[in-house]
């Protein structure tokens, strides 16, 4: 074990305020360790765990020999290009984790050059909203369980990208496609014990490329992000990680996360033979059942 890993692990009453250098970081669970030094116990129990399983019972087929010098992490979503599949998503009062809250998020991000999900008072281009739509919006993220004429009347009323969070089931993806949904996001947030990836395939048979699928839930490596990009996602919306590096370093510590998972993505697409995000299919993954 090296001196910085013993450091990580040093009792906390010994460590409690005492951080890493934010660029000395090699992971998101490292992040997490800061996090956990900088909150009171009870916050942090927010914002604490994952559910991991799932991620663990997909390995990948990689292609060997494959020239991917020229490899493209650029994805395209609702007519805008972004510099990669990972954005962060909606999160709830941040500011609890960090006095600069929102705007720390967006500095961060922004050096990333990452897109954000914003909360729904946001003047932001991306926007999860309830009733009113903020001038500034270009897309338009709801949360389901939701009732299906409130989605028509919305869509009555708008040109605008409709996203709808919180499919779990090809079911429910059919009825928000049905009712004039532009893209869906597979989320577990009310039912944290379902990996979200793991009824991806179904999700994405479905829906048969008829709307881009996003995704969250437990996302933490860029392994992990290829994984659900295999499986018929667009693009990953991140939150915890992005709340402790918030935590733990401000602005700075959200954009380490963001570049932290685009290089592990970059660098496993390359290990797999892959030089663009639209490369990855199924056949580059395996399920393991047990």
């Amino acid at each position: 074990m090296t001196r910085r890993h013993a450091l990580l692990f040093a009792a906390p009453a010994l460590n409690a305020q005492r951080l890493t250098p934010v660029e000395e970081l090699v992971n998101t669970f490292e992040m997490e360790q800061m996090a956990q030094r900088k909150l009171p116990a009870d916050l942090f129990k927010e914002i604490a765990g994952s559910n991991r399983a799932a991620f663990d019972r997909i390995t990948f087929r990689p292609r060997m020999m494959v020239n991917t010098l020229e490899l493209d992490l650029t994805t395209e979503l609702f007519g805008q290009r972004h510099f990669a599949p990972i954005l962060v998503g909606p999160l709830s009062n941040p500011s609890r984790y960090h006095p600069d809250g929102e705007t720390a998020i967006q500095q961060g991000a922004t050096a990333a050059k990452a897109t954000v999900i914003g909360p729904p008072n946001a003047t932001l281009p991306w926007v999860q909203v309830k009733t009113t739509i903020p001038p500034a919006a270009k897309v338009l993220f709801f949360t389901a369980p939701f009732e299906q004429s409130a989605l028509k009347r919305v869509r009555a009323t708008t040109k605008l990208p409709i996203v709808v969070k919180g499919i779990l089931t090809p079911s429910a993806a059919k009825q928000a496609i049905d009712n004039g949904a532009n893209g869906i996001v597979v989320s577990n947030y009310r039912q944290p014990e379902t990996g979200s990836i793991q009824v991806l395939p179904a999700i994405a048979a479905e829906v048969n490329n008829k709307v881009p699928i996003l995704i969250d839930g437990s996302f933490r490596r860029g392994s992990d992000i290829l994984k659900a990009l295999a499986l018929g996602a667009k693009a990953v919306l991140i939150g915890r990680p992005v709340l402790w590096g918030l935590a733990a370093y401000g602005a700075r510590g959200v954009q380490q996360v963001l570049e932290q998972l685009q290089s592990e993505l970059a660098r496993d697409m390359a290990m797999c033979g892959l030089r663009t995000c639209a490369q990855a299919t199924p056949q580059y993954v395996r399920i393991h059942r047990r």
